[in-house]
């Protein structure tokens, strides 16, 4: 019989090899920690998965510049000080000067703005093929499955990642991505007897994990860095546009 031990290394040695048929590969090399704490739990091997396409749905402004607040953070971690990053958009929503408040600046995006939704996908496809970048977000508001996957096959050789927000999708497909996700935005908290607005704070939700472990975080980014705890039941929007992201 097969002893309790070589069960586990068995299945672990199935799942790295699910996981890599998947686009999910095991190296080292693509292992970087972004500091989203327990959310990194969630994916398989405690990591973020780079070098993979992940897809993000908004439906509202509000949502919408959440969204993109916590892309920009994620690229910020992601590019650190020598990468760069290309944002394709059908109706570009993004301020670049609000870019620097969450750790990004502009001057390390390349921005194009598609015509239609056709020729955003094919922008966003070539831009994940080079291998000279470390990131491209496209904002288009429909993905199929045959576009997704095109994506994801592109990434599984540049070791791009890629971030697909959806803003307003006709319905929530499935699609090839390896995670879906909703960014709510919550009220900021101030110090006591401080005007203004604090931090801005996100009910991330992890709908669909491939190989992992959906959940519900409340997130904070305090200027350079991720807070995480767990969710809460209620959300607000009292700090829509605290974000800067809209002009």
């Amino acid at each position: 019989m097969i002893r309790e031990a070589e069960k586990t290394a068995l299945i672990t040695q199935l799942q790295r090899e699910i996981c890599t048929l998947q686009g999910l590969r095991d190296d080292r090399e693509d292992k970087i920690h972004l500091g989203l704490g327990m959310i990194e739990q969630a994916f398989p091997g405690n990591t973020f998965p780079v070098a993979a396409v992940h897809e993000l749905i908004s439906y509202g402004r509000e949502n919408a510049a959440a969204t993109n607040s916590f892309i920009t953070c994620l690229l910020g971690k992601l590019l650190q000080d020598d990468g760069y990053c290309i944002w394709v958009s059908v109706r570009r929503s993004i301020y670049p000067a609000g870019l620097k408040r969450f750790g990004l600046n502009a001057d390390r995006i390349l921005f194009i703005d598609a015509g239609k939704n056709t020729e955003a996908l094919w922008a966003i496809e070539e831009a994940l093929k080079c291998n000279q970048i470390k990131a491209v977000v496209g904002e288009v508001p429909d993905l199929n499955f045959t576009e997704s996957r095109r994506l994801q096959l592109a990434v599984e050789s540049s070791r791009v990642t890629g971030f697909i927000h959806r803003c307003y999708p006709r319905q929530e497909n499935t699609v090839a991505c390896v995670s879906r996700w909703h960014i709510n935005p919550v009220a900021s908290k101030t110090a006591i007897g401080m005007p203004g607005v604090g931090f801005p704070k996100w009910e991330v939700t992890a709908s669909k994990i491939r190989n992992g472990h959906p959940g519900k975080w409340i997130v904070e980014w305090t200027g350079n860095h991720f807070t995480v705890t767990a969710a809460h039941a209620s959300t607000s929007a009292d700090h829509l546009f605290q974000s800067g992201m809209y002009g």
